[in-house]
């Protein structure tokens, strides 16, 4: 005993020594929380000399004030979790961030884990600072059991046959083909306007960050904007439609996310078993044979540059993400698509697919799933969609063509 106890206090006495501390601090989330846990004592009981001091991002207004508070009283983390791409553009300007990319073995664990096309929207400057975590593709969810009652079999894949079942289905005042436009807060343009441009324009993006340019007043942005004008100047949406339209049966369709699956199995189970999951409706002309980029609720790590020891973090990074495992208990503690491309045809993933048809479902798009535009005024800019492009659509007091050039004419402004 007296000799365990001498090796141990040695041990101890090596550790406060020698050893390398590293922060780091992960989404608020419980979830979440449970995946981190274990995996941070894990690698703490195996490395003794590198000793990772994990807690959750500490409470605050939002993570990006909390963040930005600790970068400002000089207690920054080394490395953090719940990065979203505008806040990690106003870390890169700000040169706070360690661009992952030019660290050892970089390239061959975004290799390992098919990540090629998943980490492209994230690039500035031609750097990657950020390593997404999870990427959840917005869908749009269609009433299986209500379409099959009007005769089709499958979701609509095109504006017309959109246009074609909201026709037979609305009822002016009561029921709608589906909710087009979540609300009027800034990130619902996420979820709608930008995620409809996506799938119309194969994947481009709406912003040129380096030109400093709203681009979405294109074919792809003028069908998209036809589109929701369409809806709303038939009566075939609305806002405003109360808790829960979707599985009440007051819209056929609309966005939701993965995080959705769960809490619909457990509060309306039948609704649950009839819904198709498709990603959102493309113009006519849209090639079938072509893939559709939907938007990415995406959020990553990164790395500080006040980090001491960079080295030692990234081991622990590429050291979590190299084990296929972690994935998989990611999807199951989470029921969020860990950022990585092969979710549907690595047989790690078989079983859990198998048994979860409609994350599947999901998951199929995480390799056309993009993220925002990486820019520092994401808000500015939404507003400004908001303002000047949906709302006006949605009451009828602009043309799609005038409201869409007005409000690229606004960003254009911003983006100064």
């Amino acid at each position: 005993m007296r000799k365990l106890g001498i090796i141990l206090c040695l041990l101890l006495i090596t550790i406060l020594v020698f050893g390398k501390e590293i922060i780091f601090w992960t989404a608020p989330n419980p979830l979440q929380e449970k995946f981190w846990r274990p995996l941070v004592e894990e690698w703490n009981a195996n490395n003794p000399d590198i000793q990772i001091k994990w807690s959750p991002i500490p409470a605050s207004g939002s993570s990006e004030e909390a963040i930005l508070t600790s970068i400002a009283a000089g207690n920054s983390p080394d490395i953090c979790t719940n990065i979203f791409s505008g806040f990690a553009a106003q870390l890169i300007e700000a040169d706070q961030l360690v661009p992952l990319d030019t660290l050892p073995g970089y390239a061959e664990l975004i290799a390992s884990r098919k990540m090629e096309s998943v980490i492209e929207g994230w690039k500035f400057g031609g750097h990657d600072y950020v390593f997404p975590i999870y990427s959840n593709p917005m869908m749009f969810w269609w009433r299986k059991d209500l379409l099959e009652e009007l005769g089709y079999t499958r979701a609509p894949r095109t504006y017309s046959e959109v246009y074609e079942i909201s026709k037979k289905y609305s009822v002016k005042n009561e029921k709608y083909g589906a909710l087009i436009v979540l609300g009027r807060n800034w990130w619902d343009r996420w979820f709608d306007f930008i995620n409809y441009y996506y799938a119309a324009s194969g994947g481009k993006s709406y912003i040129d960050v380096e030109k400093g340019r709203a681009t979405f007043n294109d074919d792809a942005g003028k069908a998209v904007a036809r589109f929701i004008d369409t809806m709303f100047r038939n009566d075939w949406t609305a806002v405003d439609l109360g808790n829960f339209p979707f599985y009440y049966g007051v819209v056929l369709g609309g966005i939701k996310g993965p995080w959705d699956l769960n809490w619909a199995k457990e509060q309306f189970p039948d609704i649950y078993h009839n819904i198709f999951i498709a990603p959102p409706p493309v113009p006519d002309d849209y090639p079938v044979d072509k893939p559709v980029h939907v938007f990415a609720d995406t959020k990553g790590l990164v790395m500080f540059k006040s980090c001491k020891y960079k080295e030692e973090a990234w081991k622990f990074i590429k050291w979590v993400f190299s084990n296929i495992e972690n994935d998989l208990k990611w999807m199951e503690y989470t029921n969020m698509p860990p950022a990585r491309g092969d979710l549907t045809t690595n047989p790690v993933f078989t079983d859990y697919m198998e048994q979860n048809p409609h994350f599947k479902a999901i998951a199929e798009y995480v390799p056309f799933a993009i993220p925002p535009a990486l820019t520092t005024v994401t808000v500015d800019i939404q507003d400004a969609m908001t303002q000047y492009l949906i709302e006006p659509i949605m009451y009828g007091k602009k043309s799609p063509e005038k409201a869409l050039k007005e409000t690229v004419s606004r960003i254009r402004r911003i983006l100064f």
